[in-house]
């Protein structure tokens, strides 16, 4: 044992700590509702390491340790590669590798061109990747565009799936999952039912980014909860003729088996094995005719179109940059509740700046305006700032909509009560 190992031991330190020192951590890259996520500097390169606070996850340990043995499990070209673990007496580390190329939207707008024909292979690839955790009964849960990361910069990156935080391995194929999972727009109606949900959701969701990623909008546009579950639970899929006219029936076609709101019709990412009885002894795997979706004609590519989906997908990507101010204020709200919840100042996993370098980190996504020359902090307070008054802004006008139709509604009852006493 080294000395820094001994040293630890003496500390407190579980074994695997000493794996720590390999890595250079860098700036704060997210955080979520268990701890943060840092870029950091690894003996192979560049590495983001997701930090769990211990206390947070007290009596649910099992949901790291079950991250971890599925990472470790997962290895494919289009799914983020894992690279190391490590705890400390307070904390866990799970490392994996960095993407650096961007989230699929935003890449796509720095390109001059996209076409259906483009829209196809792109989902080809990540319907690849959801097959393959399928094929090892894991549901990913959290299917969306920033889940959707490109490598490096290089043109011809490969595309991963990245988060795999509210994944789950499935013990027996047909298993039920019953916690609520999933983000808003893009989780299945049974998920947001509560009737139990398997890897169908993620066939949903496949559904909801096939369908924006050919428009620039989603399918489902309610803004609250209940709303949403009798749009998404009725699935009248439309496709307006000013967007669509120039997409391919077949990528219509695709979409519209995905969108099922019954997951027992919604079509799977590979030909479905039913077992038959044969006889009374023995039993037989036989293929259902039916087509399902990595076999669809429109991921040929040869019935896409060569129409330029570019002007939609910007217009979508500067509604995101909107809603992503509100999602800084989140950020650093959850960052700062975080740094609270450490009780190792030692050894600080939580730095100072850390909520600005995260809101920093969203602001260059999404090409929010934010001076070069200014301090992190200030960085922070200008972004925060800035979505504070979008919000007070929009419920000012929603407000003012509602007073209006208040006013209106009191002026037609108003008005009945007048004739009817007219006819008097």
């Amino acid at each position: 044992m080294s000395f820094s190992g001994m040293l630890n031991r003496l500390q407190g330190q579980p074994e695997s700590y000493e794996r720590k020192s390999k890595y250079k951590f860098g700036r704060t890259l997210g955080a979520g509702t268990y701890g943060i996520v840092r870029e950091a500097d690894g003996p192979d390169g560049k590495v983001a390491i997701k930090i769990i606070l211990k206390k947070n996850v007290k009596g649910n340990e099992r949901m790291v340790w079950d991250e971890l043995d599925m990472l470790q499990r997962l290895q494919h070209p289009h799914i983020v590669r894992f690279v190391d673990w490590f705890e400390s007496r307070d904390k866990y580390y799970i490392v994996t590798e960095l993407a650096t190329g961007g989230e699929l939207f935003d890449r796509i707008c720095e390109q001059g061109k996209f076409t259906e024909k483009d829209a196809s292979q792109t989902i080809k690839q990540i319907l690849g990747a959801v097959d393959y955790l399928h094929s090892k009964n894991v549901v990913h849960r959290d299917l969306k565009p920033e889940n959707l990361l490109y490598l490096t910069k290089e043109p011809d990156s490969d595309l991963v799936l990245a988060d795999f935080g509210i994944a789950k391995m499935l013990d027996a194929k047909d298993e039920v999952l019953t916690t609520m999972a999933g983000s808003f727009g893009y989780a299945a109606p049974e998920v947001m039912l509560k009737k139990g949900h398997g890897k169908a959701v993620d066939m949903w969701s496949m559904g909801v980014i096939t369908y924006t990623l050919l428009c620039g909008y989603s399918p489902f546009r309610s803004e609250n909860l209940q709303d949403l579950i009798d749009e998404c639970s009725n699935a009248q899929i439309v496709f307006h003729e000013r967007y669509w006219r120039d997409v391919s029936d077949d990528a219509k076609n695709f979409i519209l088996h995905l969108l099922q709101p019954d997951p027992d019709s919604r079509w799977s990412s590979q030909v479905r094995r039913s077992t038959l009885a044969v006889g009374y002894y023995r039993q037989q795997d036989i293929d259902i005719s039916e087509q399902q979706a990595l076999n669809h004609p429109w991921l040929s590519g040869e019935s896409a179109s060569d129409h330029n989906l570019l002007p939609e997908l910007k217009a979508y990507m500067a509604r995101a940059r909107l809603r992503r101010g509100i999602e800084i204020v989140k950020l650093a709200n959850r960052i700062e509740a975080l740094k609270m919840s450490d009780d190792d100042p030692e050894n600080p996993d939580f730095p100072e700046d850390s909520a600005a370098a995260a809101a920093s980190n969203v602001a260059e996504k999404t090409a929010l305006p934010m001076s070069a020359a200014s301090t992190g902090k200030e960085k922070l307070n200008r972004a925060v700032k800035g979505a504070i008054f979008r919000e007070v802004v929009l419920a000012k006008v929603r407000e003012m909509k509602e007073q209006e139709q208040t006013q209106k509604l009191k002026e037609e009852v108003e008005k009945q009560s007048s004739s009817e006493h007219n006819s008097f």
